[in-house]
């Protein structure tokens, strides 16, 4: 027996706020990458970090006293373990986990950190990729 489904205002009632990818990025929420560079890195669907990967790993107050390290080389870092995790994932899913090495200090190694990679409709449903730390979602 078919059921009948009421439109989505009807049932939940009007939109009181929404909060978009666009406003997110607007805000500083989110930090879009180049399209250029993700298309270097074989990478379709538009990327965002979160500003606190951004400003804790792609470009930290201490990049100019760390030898040999630029934003670009650390987001193609960023960029290119994705590519990989992609790659390798088995299954589905709209979740990755994976791991890139930033270095953080001259004196130190590098330090493995754990990222999130999510795919997930934009504002007006097209595929995106934001790419945040544990626990920022």
């Amino acid at each position: 027996m078919p059921t009948e489904h009421a439109p989505v205002p009807e049932f939940f009632g009007d939109i009181i706020s929404s909060y978009t990818r666009s406003d997110a990025i607007r805000d500083g929420v989110l930090v879009p990458l180049s399209p250029e560079l993700l298309a270097d890195a074989g990478l379709v669907f538009p990327v965002c970090v979160t500003d606190t990967v951004w400003n804790r790993y792609i470009d930290p107050v201490e990049l100019s006293r760390l030898p040999g390290q630029s934003v670009e080389g650390r987001l193609w870092d960023l960029l290119w373990m994705l590519r990989v995790a992609i790659k390798t994932m088995k299954g589905g899913g709209d979740r990755i986990r994976y791991r890139v090495l930033f270095q953080m200090s001259p004196e130190d190694p590098p330090e493995p950190v754990d990222l999130i990679s999510v795919c997930g409709p934009g504002d007006i449903g097209e595929p995106v990729i934001t790419i945040m730390l544990p626990g920022e979602d």
